[in-house]
């Protein structure tokens, strides 16, 4: 939840629509072990009990690395130390059109799950894939730090490495009830530093291609509660994508407020799915 900032109205904590079928066939959803896609245990504040499923190696193209000269940026939303920097996070930063503050907590589970423990795993484990398929991956922190990045430095890591694609991952914090993922793209923002017109087709591109892997490798829905059904949605409030000079979106991979989407979050054979789903979406949308 909370990205950058507080949801837009009428939303009740987050998101506040751009309607793309998914439905059209793609190359196969990539698999992969927990040698190969699964840090050694469950990220900090993980339940306990939960490790990666097995599975066989993620596939390449007659034995070449398929996404070598790619570079890819994860950003695993929030940190599990912005808790004990709210007066650093609370600074307001610009984001091209306004200010917003720098990053928030993020959500958690009511059994406290957080939100940065979910996205550090999920990172972890796509980062796995992507680095499998011959790709160069930056992630724009990996709990490293006291607290942030920011949302306007999270938008320089990927510009500054010039990514070929950018994926930023989160759950939602919506009410019980809502459920299914979605992935946020970039609105069309033009104001001081802000212009997304370069990188509005591209992301477009990217986001589809994320949401029908990323529902293939699941089986989860598209959101119930935003998005009409599309698993798709369109923001202009976000500092990670105003600030973007290169193809990005946001995955929000479920709701930590739903007990049923909360079962899937929590468990580290779905969160290793959700790694390869988006892998799978953004090696489609490197491929052509």
């Amino acid at each position: 939840m909370h990205h950058d900032d507080s949801p837009p109205a009428p939303r009740p904590r987050r998101r506040p629509a751009s309607a793309l079928a998914l439905a059209v066939p793609a190359a196969a959803v990539l698999a992969c072990a927990s040698a190969c896609g699964a840090p050694s245990g469950p990220a900090d504040g993980a339940p306990p009990g939960t490790r990666p499923a097995p599975g066989p190696s993620a596939p390449s193209a007659a034995g070449a690395a398929p996404l070598a000269g790619r570079t890819v940026v994860i950003d695993p939303g929030h940190n599990p130390g912005n808790f004990a920097h709210t007066r650093e996070i609370n600074r307001p930063v610009d984001i091209g059109t306004n200010r917003k503050e720098c990053d928030t907590t993020g959500t958690s589970t009511n059994s406290g799950y957080t939100e940065a423990a979910f996205t550090l795993d999920v990172s972890h484990r796509l980062r796995t894939l992507l680095r499998e398929l011959g790709a160069t991956v930056v992630l724009t922190h990996d709990a490293d730090r006291p607290y942030g990045p920011c949302i306007d430095e999270r938008a320089r890591i990927g510009n500054a490495a010039r990514a070929d694609a950018v994926v930023s991952v989160h759950a939602d914090g919506s009410a019980a009830g809502n459920r299914g993922f979605h992935v946020i793209l970039p609105a069309a923002v033009k104001g001081g530093t802000a212009d997304t017109a370069p990188i509005i087709g591209p992301s477009r591109s990217l986001g589809v291609n994320v949401a029908r892997e990323f529902a293939r490798a699941t089986g989860s829905a598209p959101a119930n509660y935003v998005g009409g059904g599309t698993g798709l949605d369109v923001r202009e409030d976000l500092g990670g994508l105003n600030l973007s000079t290169v193809p990005k979106v946001f995955v929000e991979c479920g709701n930590m407020r739903d007990p049923k989407d909360v079962a899937l979050l929590t468990d580290a054979a779905w969160r290793q799915k959700a790694a390869q789903g988006i892998a799978a979406g953004v090696r489609t949308y490197l491929r052509g």
